[in-house]
């Protein structure tokens, strides 16, 4: 199996030492996107179907010093914050390729490790299977977690932040056309768009 498709996001971020969750032996590996991973994955996979996670929610409750800001000026960016629920995708790795992916998406999630690698267990596709999963959840203990901002704060600080990734407000704006797109409802990321097309 080649490598050629391994980083095609993130191809100058260096390896990510951090400790793996206890992952399913040899089997497919079912990766939980919240955020642009559902959308972007930059993997081969076997499948990508709706999926819920209960436990958590999407929040902008982490500060972007990289990909949508910097350290003098952070913007926001999606975590999986504790409490509620959150829909999102099942993405299905093959097993053949668990490792070089994992590589993969620890130099794309964990920049400044402010996500912890976690197991979890969603509920994919129509019939509601149970299965486990890996996802990157929020760390509340890391620096750049600022936990629930007001929807006012939130705007204030996407609309005049940017980073490697380009301008916060596109990061919002294209996970909004995705959410919208999958048929998700977010109605706090709405309210923080429609906040800051009022300030242009």
């Amino acid at each position: 199996m080649t490598r050629s498709y391994d980083l095609v996001l993130e191809p100058d971020l260096p390896p990510v030492d951090f400790p793996l969750p206890d992952l399913p032996k040899n089997e497919d590996l079912w990766i939980f996107g919240y955020g642009s991973l559902m959308w972007r994955p930059g993997f081969e996979h076997l499948g990508v179907q709706d999926a819920q996670l209960f436990g958590y929610h999407r929040a902008f409750c982490v500060s972007s010093v990289v990909h949508r800001g910097t350290r003098e000026k952070p913007g926001l960016v999606l975590g999986l914050d504790r409490g509620g629920s959150c829909k999102g995708k099942g993405i299905l790795c093959p097993a053949a390729i668990r490792e070089p992916v994992i590589d993969y998406l620890y130099r794309r999630e964990m920049v400044t490790r402010v996500y912890v690698p976690k197991m979890v267990r969603i509920k994919t596709g129509s019939g509601g299977e149970m299965v486990p999963a890996l996802t990157f959840v929020a760390d509340p203990a890391h620096e750049q977690y600022c936990g629930k901002p007001t929807v006012e704060d939130a705007a204030r600080i996407i609309a005049g932040a940017h980073g490697r990734g380009g301008p916060n407000r596109d990061y919002l704006a294209s996970t909004l056309e995705h959410l919208d797109d999958f048929g998700i409802a977010d109605g706090p990321l709405h309210q923080i768009m429609t906040l800051i097309d009022r300030m242009e």
